[in-house]
């Protein structure tokens, strides 16, 4: 069974320095993945970390690199809508609840081109519209629009894009026969 926590023996004992424990906190809390300042903030409070000593580490980690909420938005927004097809919209409600800032979520949102949000809808549809074989076109719709709604995609470009991937779904099955 894998975890994104490492084990609880992180050296924190009655003697032990609490800067050295929390640097050893959050270098096993990279190790595992990036996480963003405010869930490594998090991360520290939970163990007690006194808050002077999380700023200092956190402002030294982002210095030199390992704390960076930007490449962490960048990678974070890649990573979703590679494996789940999410739209800007939904990625945006998963950078905030990451801790990112709006103004960095803002900027690395704007990098994706729109022409991939609506290609990322059409293969989400197509995809679904294999299982959705002899079901009524309009509850077919309903279904595909909702599944689009629940990634974040606006309504209009939802429905668009349901009417042309059917039409087309249509038109195919016409041509070869198989209505």
């Amino acid at each position: 069974m894998r975890t994104d926590e490492p084990p609880e023996d992180d050296g924190w004992t009655e003697d032990a320095d609490p800067e050295a424990v929390a640097r050893k906190i959050l270098l096993d809390q990279l190790s595992i993945k990036a996480r963003s300042r405010r869930e490594l903030e998090d991360r520290l409070a939970r163990r007690n970390v006194p808050e002077e000593i999380v700023t200092r580490l956190l402002d030294r980690f982002e210095e030199v690199g390992l704390v960076d909420d930007e490449a962490f938005a960048r990678a974070w927004v890649e990573g979703r809508q590679r494996s789940r097809g999410l739209a800007r919209t939904a990625l945006a409600v998963e950078l905030r609840r990451k801790g990112v800032a709006d103004e960095t979520a803002k900027n690395v949102l704007a990098e994706i081109d729109p022409g991939n949000e609506e290609d990322n809808a059409r293969a989400l549809v197509r995809k679904r519209l294999r299982t959705l074989r002899g079901v009524d076109e309009q509850v077919a719709t309903r279904r595909l629009v909702g599944m689009l709604a629940r990634k974040g995609y606006s309504p209009g470009t939802a429905y668009a894009v349901v009417r042309s991937e059917l039409g087309a779904d249509r038109a195919s099955a016409e041509w070869s026969g198989d209505d």
